[in-house]
């Protein structure tokens, strides 16, 4: 669901005669951009095309009328409108006048990371890779949301040029509880995000725009102090950032390594090959794609080594739709099985994706409750998303009922390590007689694996 209603209070700071055709537009919840340069007709960007707004062109007195109704430009020529998230830019002459803006439109949009949610609960640090435009912005603001409101998550948004949170010292209700840090200079960025870690004591930081090297250095100090990291960079597929020598370091950096003829040999390689050097600052990446069209890698360090031997990614693609609901389309990519083995991917040896974590609990009931197929499921969960559990049975036509009470579950799913902790559970599960799977790894793949399993 996108909100706009902070549109028109930057439909009422343009020229009138770009009002009346920006009003009635049609496409007007669709509008990316106003583009006014001087001399030239004013144009309106869409998704997936762009428009003249008028017959007549950009006079330095409509770009002067803005000027003064917005707030003052930064030194890298940015500058907003208070208690919105619109971005204004602008360009100069040679004289350093202002001869041309360009209007971004922000947005708030629930419901985007519901395609996500899992990964967001796996307390595992992620970075969204995507061209500009593609709404990698949009998409942390809806996090740093969900995290502070939902979750219950101590949230800092390290806001360099306003777009999270717009231009005022009072936050967008946007980006929900979470705290804003603001960046009084592009080139501080890496400062304030150490400041962040060492006088607020974040769970989680969200960084927008990662771009030099001592961003990505500051990025691995805070891992490494074991904060959660939400970041974003620029770069179009994972391949980017393996060629980008200031942003390789955020998977692990690469370097050339000689190997002898015997191990070259070995590998079917030859002697001198790339590697990753060290273990990666986040540990998964989203390819923004499309819009609504995303690739995952949940392990971004077998990921980089399947890359660089030129095999095949362990990623996996999800595609949603905003319609009455989000419906979610997963597929991986084929062949890559073949090259992980199951000690790679952190699962069981003796179980396909899940493990049985108490397998004394009514273990011949189990077994014939799990091949009956004539009983639905009822599912108590712990520690795993509900709407995970909804897409994986759904996916696979099994009827299921979710319930917040144990006495009526006829099966119990959670994360292993959180499970192990919790003895009251265990006990009750086993004077229940409720038999409990855990899973070593979160990811819709080993969950639909799992509801596989239980079904066969």
């Amino acid at each position: 669901m996108t909100t706009n209603k902070d549109l028109d209070k930057l439909i009422r700071n343009l020229p009138l005669f770009i009002q009346e055709q920006l009003n009635t537009h049609v496409l007007k919840d669709k509008l990316i951009e106003v583009v006014l340069d001087l001399g030239r007709r004013p144009e309106a960007r869409f998704l997936d095309r762009t428009e003249y707004l008028s017959q007549k062109v950009v006079s330095w007195q409509d770009i002067d009328y803005i000027t003064k109704r917005i707030g003052k430009f930064s030194n890298e020529n940015r500058a907003g409108i208070e208690r919105t998230l619109h971005r204004i830019s602008c360009i100069r002459n040679r004289q350093f006048l202002i001869n041309g803006l360009t209007c971004r439109i922000g947005r708030v949009v629930f419901g985007t990371i519901s395609v996500i949610r899992d990964l967001l609960e796996s307390k595992k640090s992620i970075l969204i890779l995507g061209k500009p435009g593609v709404g990698k912005t949009t998409i942390v603001r809806e996090i740093g949301r969900v995290f502070a409101d939902e979750m219950g998550k101590r949230v800092i948004i390290i806001d360099t040029s306003n777009e999270i949170a717009g231009d005022s010292d009072i936050s967008h209700s946007g980006i929900g509880q979470a705290r804003r840090m603001q960046v009084p200079k592009t080139e501080l960025q890496h400062q304030i995000m150490i400041e962040a870690v060492e006088n607020h004591m974040p769970q989680i930081i969200i960084i927008d725009e990662i771009g030099t090297e001592f961003e990505v250095l500051a990025a691995r100090t805070i891992a490494e102090k074991g904060v959660q990291l939400i970041g974003t960079t620029h770069g179009n597929y994972l391949k980017n950032l393996i060629k980008n020598p200031s942003l390789s370091e955020l998977i692990g950096g690469i370097e050339y390594v000689t190997l002898s003829d015997d191990e070259a040999k070995r590998r079917g390689t030859q002697k001198s090959i790339l590697e990753r050097k060290a273990y990666p600052t986040f540990e998964i990446v989203i390819e923004i794609n499309q819009a609504n069209y995303w690739t995952i890698h949940e392990s971004i360090s077998h990921s980089i080594d399947l890359l660089l031997s030129n095999k095949y990614g362990n990623e996996q693609v999800r595609e949603f739709i905003f319609t009455e609901k989000i419906k979610l389309k997963c597929h991986f990519a084929q062949n890559y099985s073949s090259f992980i083995s199951k000690k790679q991917l952190g699962l069981s040896e003796n179980l396909n994706v899940f493990e049985n974590s108490w397998p004394k609990i009514n273990q011949s009931n189990n077994s014939k409750f799990l091949q009956s197929g004539t009983k639905d499921f009822v599912i108590y969960s712990y520690s795993i998303s509900n709407n995970l559990i909804k897409e994986a049975f759904s996916k696979l036509g099994i009827k299921f009922r979710i319930t917040n009470l144990i006495r009526e579950a006829s099966i119990i799913i959670g994360l292993k390590e959180p499970l192990k902790q919790n003895l009251k559970l265990k006990e009750l599960a086993k004077y229940k007689q409720i038999p409990i799977y855990s899973l070593n790894k979160l990811s819709l793949y080993y969950f639909l694996k799992l509801v596989q399993t239980l079904q066969s």
